[in-house]
């Protein structure tokens, strides 16, 4: 069950990706051929109106095939529509229509993060209550202070609090600048060791709210729409910079071979957290997959900005690059490009694939 219910989440993220190209080709007129859920061998297919939708083996991605993207459409001996064609379409036309793939991934990730909001709530870098004598008491500290950076990083979310202090050391001095009454103040506070919990502490607990769907929370507010849609965004903002810090670092290989994970490592991670979730009912399996899920879509949406030849990023490169230079690059410099850049990524999926097996096997 749980691998059905992780291709399940993977295929659900790629099909909204190529739903954004799908609608945005109809919209500027161009013909789509083809709707494929999945790669490789074809399972099935149907033809409903000018477009066949078809199924394949593979649940590793899918394709949206417009009229005219591939270079022997027009010398193809069949009935070929300039007006309907793809390359025919102006240069902002081709833009929104790949961008839109990658937008489409950002606006599921941001409606399942509303969602979970909305069920769970949120905390606010807001202070709510200090400890008597602890170190941020003693650092002036007081309830309703508000967090504007950490160690000279700007604050949004809760979230960005937590990842700027746990980057130093748990003992590390931690300066602070907090708003309070409209005035900006900067103080320093040096976690102490607590012996309850057994760890370093700054000694204060976070405001929050309680969510739009869920329970009354005693001792906090309901959020409102606004509050909501403004951490979602933050939210939004926080998985998008994790996501590009992680793309960097593969790409200038800083990262482990054990922290790396393709298309099988992430149905299996969907699978573990599923099965994770349902060890306490069914309703925090579903939080817990909608929460991952988020991540995902955030993932491949900013992947697919990244400029890498024979995937969205590097399409939006070439057509940056014409509308620039007023006419187009050489379409066949551009599927030169295209086509080692495919290989290369294949060669990449084989080993990325060959390292999840490793994984699993060792783990």
């Amino acid at each position: 069950m749980s691998i059905i219910i992780a291709i399940i989440v993977f295929s659900i993220i790629i099909i909204v990706h190529e739903l954004g190209h799908f609608f945005a080709a109809k919209s500027c007129g161009i013909l789509v051929e083809e709707f494929s859920v999945g790669m490789g061998p074809l399972i099935g297919s149907k033809k409903i109106g000018e477009t066949e939708y078809s199924l394949r083996a593979l649940p590793i991605g899918g394709y949206c095939k417009m009229l005219g993207e591939e270079d022997d459409d027009e010398n193809s001996g069949r009935e070929f529509d300039p007006s309907r064609s793809y390359t025919h379409k102006t240069v902002m036309q081709r833009i929104a229509v790949i961008f839109a793939g990658p937008a489409m991934n950002f606006v599921l990730a941001f409606v399942l993060v509303f969602i979970l909001l909305g069920m769970n709530g949120f905390l606010l870098p807001q202070v709510k209550s200090v400890v008597e004598n602890g170190p941020a008491y003693e650092a002036g500290i007081e309830p309703g202070d508000r967090i504007d950076r950490v160690n000279g990083e700007k604050i949004w979310i809760y979230q960005d609090y937590s990842s700027a202090v746990s980057a130093k050391s748990a003992d590390s001095p931690v300066e602070l600048t907090i708003s309070r009454d409209g005035e900006k103040i900067d103080v320093t506070v040096t976690p102490g060791y607590s012996e309850e919990y057994g760890r370093y502490m700054l000694g204060f607990s976070f405001d929050g709210r309680y969510g739009l769907f869920s329970e009354e929370v005693e001792g906090f507010e309901r959020s409102s729409i606004l509050e909501t849609v403004k951490t979602d965004i933050g939210m939004m903002a926080y998985f998008v910079k994790s996501v590009v810090v992680g793309l960097v670092r593969l790409f200038t290989l800083q990262v482990r071979a054990n922290e790396v994970s393709g298309p099988i490592g992430i149905i299996d991670t969907i699978g573990d957290t599923y099965e994770a979730g349902m060890a306490y009912g069914i309703a925090d399996a579903v939080m817990n997959l909608l929460a991952l899920s988020a991540l995902l879509s955030t993932n491949l949406g900013v992947f697919n900005l990244f400029p890498i030849p024979a995937v969205d990023g590097g399409k939006l490169a070439f057509l940056f690059a014409e509308g620039i230079r007023k006419k187009p690059v050489d379409p066949e410099i551009e599927g030169r490009i295209h086509l080692g850049g495919f290989v290369l990524l294949m060669g990449f999926m084989v080993f990325i694939a060959f390292n999840d097996i490793v994984n699993l096997v060792l783990r």
